[in-house]
């Protein structure tokens, strides 16, 4: 049986609010998402979606608990560890694009490949082939601004996917986009997930786009249910 590609198993993660208020924000969390598969996280503001997708991702350290990316544990690992699993293993979509204005709609896709030591020829071939299987790979030369909310939110996605991570975590990607665009945008994403065989685990709002996924969690009083 193939490994998980990711694995939380009994995070708790407590935010301190003064000298001897604390607050448990996760409270033992176990998940696991397997290769090839969409999970949509479904969870009200404050509840602590955010927190789980940011020590998914390695950006937060759980207070206890382990997490693991393809079968690697990396609770506890060093910062330059860390810091490589992000960009090789992991891909992040976020409600806002968060691309980068002086560069063009290719450049964001080659760049995070430049990082990983990938040739720059491979890098903007990979880049074009990404850009065009979501549609946009006309764009490749116009730079952020002269893009529209969907084409910027594909590249941001196609870069996501850049280095061939094991795990999509997307917060709210289609948020910020109105209903038509974010339903092709929605599309885009679901294709390159099941044809990539990566994990992918979004957070959202809306209960349509959940009810499409593999699978519905929600967190409430601290865990996933």
């Amino acid at each position: 049986m193939n490994e998980p590609a990711l694995i939380l198993s009994k995070i708790e993660r407590i935010y301190n609010r003064g000298s001897d208020a604390e607050l448990p924000v996760l409270k033992g969390v176990d998940l696991e998402l397997n290769r090839g598969e969409t999970v949509a996280l479904l969870a009200p503001s404050g509840a602590g979606k955010s927190t789980l997708l940011h020590i998914a991702g390695l950006l937060d350290t759980p207070d206890s608990g382990a997490v693991y990316v393809a079968g690697t544990k990396l609770t506890g690992a060093s910062d330059r560890v860390r810091t490589r699993a992000r960009r090789q293993m992991i891909g992040f979509v976020y409600q806002f694009h968060h691309l980068l204005p002086e560069f063009t709609a290719g450049e964001n896709v080659i760049l995070p490949q430049l990082a990983c030591g990938v040739p720059k020829a491979s890098a903007r071939a990979r880049a074009l082939d990404l850009l065009d299987r979501v549609g946009v790979a006309g764009r490749f030369d116009h730079r952020p601004a002269d893009l529209s909310g969907g084409e910027q939110q594909r590249v941001a996605f196609c870069r996501a996917l850049a280095n061939r991570p094991s795990v999509l975590l997307a917060d709210e990607p289609t948020g910020n986009l109105d209903p038509a665009t974010a339903d092709k945008v929605f599309a885009a994403m679901m294709d390159m997930v099941h044809e990539t065989g990566l994990a992918a685990l979004i957070a959202t709002h809306n209960l349509e786009l959940a009810g499409r996924m593999d699978r519905t969690l929600r967190i409430s009083g601290g865990n996933i249910i």
